[in-house]
């Protein structure tokens, strides 16, 4: 073994053996691995946090309008409307809120009359959503209703939020919408009588909802 192989044998064990540098090499090999598991985490518990309160919106909503009903007077456009705005308030409004509310009635099969099992809209107002429910595209709707006693109605809000994460990252998807779905039964009248129109937010823009949406 020459004495230059030897030397550099020499080298490289000394140079292996040094620790100088060791904690900035490993800072540097760890911190975006860090601020990458802390901004996600974040924004994974901000998700969380604001399904939490779209789904909350959503039942709150539900269980006022199933208290209304006792005199004769149906809902209004404007009654609506406050329920679409305590909504935007109640979640983070920085993206286009759709709110649809309708009521539909139960009608079981009967032999003697001849009638077959049916569900009738008794109304239904949207703000936000392209169309509402009738009683020719009733279909989709039935199939998340659950079983339901004779002339029994429900009252069914739905609410709709594109989520935006709190962190402006690249690493999650941007295309979740948080959809809900919340049913309840009147609470003191067979039926809650709603607005006529089928379109309750004539101020789309100044409520957050893109008009058109």
């Amino acid at each position: 073994m020459t004495r230059l192989t030897l030397r550099i044998r020499h080298l490289l064990g000394t140079f292996a053996g040094k620790e100088n540098g060791n904690l900035s090499l490993e800072s540097a090999l760890i911190f975006p691995m860090l601020v990458w598991s802390v901004t996600l985490t974040y924004t994974y518990f901000d998700a969380f946090r604001e399904n939490t309160a779209n789904l909350k919106a959503a039942y709150t909503i539900s269980d006022l309008i199933s208290r209304e009903g006792e005199g004769d007077d149906p809902l209004t456009d404007t009654y609506a409307q406050s329920m679409y705005l305590m909504y935007n308030r109640m979640v983070t409004a920085n993206s286009p809120l759709k709110m649809r509310l309708s009521v539909i009635q139960y009608f079981a099969a009967d032999d003697n009359a001849g009638t077959e099992e049916r569900y009738l809209v008794e109304w239904s107002t949207a703000c936000g959503y392209e169309s509402n429910w009738t009683n020719d595209n009733l279909e989709p709707l039935i199939e998340k209703l659950p079983p339901l006693a004779d002339t029994d109605s429900l009252i069914i809000v739905e609410t709709s939020k594109p989520y935006v994460p709190i962190l402006d990252t690249n690493w999650l998807d941007r295309d979740h919408t948080f959809e809900n779905f919340v049913f309840t039964r009147p609470r003191f009248v067979p039926i809650v009588k709603g607005p006529a129109s089928t379109h309750f937010c004539q101020q789309d823009a100044a409520v957050g909802v893109a008009p058109g949406a």
